[in-house]
């Protein structure tokens, strides 16, 4: 067989795309996702060993995800800046210092510290690692996505996320909870050794490099604005249900000064011209955004209902949640490999309202089979969804952007987990009971609903059936 007549994403891929290559990308990428949930389970223990009430410890949950939501794009732009493999090994160096710290740390300040360093390490890997296989697979003459590299890179970077529950309820009840803040240590010392040794050297930094012409080249002002108008959005949701309206105003007026300054910067952080001229990305963005919410409501949201409704412990509501993890985990991979992005969308639109109408069916008394098949339908969401978005993104943005785009394509995802987290705060604030379930449910419907007219009403996917 000749060269020319290989199929695109097969034996030029595996060529290309070495295990030596890959393993670090994936290893690195699963430090960000198992993070997201591996604290939940630990909040108690902590409160009671830094003398602070629970509640105060939900702080270690909003650090991390306010982190990730700033931190995605800008590892994107330092990776186009200055090398995915310099700003890979920077990250994975940074969540070491993390863990450390967390792991030593004798307040709340310094384990808030620790959460938010884990977020901002673990976050440079999954941009980088997106500009590093882009530029592999131009380099070797690939004309298709690498789907089966992308679908690995799913898998670790956020089908894994669920393991965080079960895995945090093992840890903190074998060895206490420093173990959610250490075990951080080994999987990034792997990482970075394998990154080291195995992954080539990035071509020398070109340019002037003086602080202010670093500063343009970065754009700075960009990236303090972005992280104003977050910071002060996710501020206002954990309010609620006491909005504070000043905040919201205050990340509105903030938004606006950002778009104001990025129309006017010559290398824009978060480049409005992009989305406004590029709206097939604009929507992979929204999807993601929708799908995430629903998925994170579940993640979260059922299993405080689980424990609370039907006295489970930590530990067996995650276990429960695990065959959702398994079989998003065992769908993306041929999704991916295939570069499939019609049906999977449409597939996790209808799954998605299918499972959330579901909910409303539950009760304290409904038998724990049906309550795994629910979230197992959650599952054909979360690993149809995340594989066709990212094929999708992977062929919507330019290589010249591709870091900062797959950023804010996680960034997405983070603001989706930070609504359902608002949900699940507002409606579960002063009891867990059926009834507040099944209002988050018919919310997750009206979600879902609309999640599936942006695919239906989308040209760009309904008349292509693969990248």
């Amino acid at each position: 067989m000749t060269p020319a007549a290989v199929p695109p994403g097969t034996t030029r891929t595996t060529n290309a795309f070495s295990w030596r290559f890959v393993t670090p990308l994936f290893t690195g990428s699963a430090i960000n996702a198992i993070n997201t949930s591996l604290i939940a389970t630990a909040l108690v223990p902590i409160a009671a060993a830094v003398h602070v009430s629970v509640g105060r410890t939900a702080v270690l949950v909003s650090a991390l995800y306010l982190a990730c939501a700033i931190a995605q794009p800008m590892g994107g732009k330092l990776a186009e800046e200055f090398g995915p493999r310099r700003v890979f090994l920077a990250g994975i160096l940074i969540v070491l210092a993390g863990g450390t710290v967390g792991g030593l740390g004798q307040d709340l300040t310094a384990l808030v510290v620790a959460r938010v360093l884990i977020g901002v390490g673990s976050s440079a890997v999954y941009p980088s690692a997106m500009l590093l296989i882009r530029r592999r697979a131009e380099a070797t003459g690939l004309d298709a996505p690498p789907g089966g590299v992308l679908g690995g890179l799913m898998i670790a970077g956020a089908a894994t996320s669920a393991l965080g529950l079960p895995m945090g309820g093992m840890l903190v009840d074998a060895w206490g909870w420093r173990t959610t803040f250490f075990i951080n240590l080994p999987f990034a010392l792997l990482a970075l050794a394998m990154a080291y040794f195995w992954i080539p050297s990035d071509p020398p930094v070109v340019g002037s490099r003086t602080l202010r012409e670093l500063a343009a080249r970065l754009d700075v002002a960009g990236i303090v604005g972005f992280a104003g108008a977050i910071a002060a959005l996710l501020v206002f949701l954990r309010g609620l249900p006491h909005p504070d309206w000043l905040v919201l105003v205050l990340a509105a007026a903030i938004g606006a000064g950002l778009v104001w300054w990025e129309l006017r910067t010559s290398r824009p952080f978060f480049d409005v011209r992009l989305l406004g001229k590029n709206p097939a990305l604009t929507r992979t963005y929204l999807r993601f955004a929708v799908a995430s919410l629903c998925v994170y409501t579940v993640l979260y949201g059922l299993t405080q209902w689980l424990q609370a409704g039907r006295n489970m412990s930590s530990e067996a509501a995650g276990l429960l949640l695990l065959p959702m993890s398994a079989l998003s985990a065992l769908l993306a991979r041929p999704i991916s490999q295939r570069n499939l992005v019609r049906m999977p969308l449409i597939v996790a639109a209808v799954s998605c309202l299918a499972a959330s109408a579901g909910v409303l069916a539950l009760t304290a008394s409904t038998p724990t089979v049906w309550i795994v098949v629910i979230t197992l339908v959650f599952g054909i969401t979360l690993g149809t969804t995340i594989s066709a978005n990212q094929t999708a993104l992977y062929t919507q943005a330019g290589s010249g952007e591709i870091g900062t785009a797959a950023g804010l394509f996680r960034t997405f995802g983070f603001l989706g987990s930070i609504a359902s987290s608002a949900l699940i705060s507002v409606v579960f604030h002063t009891q867990v009971s059926d009834h507040r379930l099944h209002l988050i449910a018919l919310i997750m419907v009206i979600v879902s609903v609309l999640g599936l007219i942006l695919v239906i009403t989308d040209r760009t996917v309904m008349t292509r059936a693969r990248a």
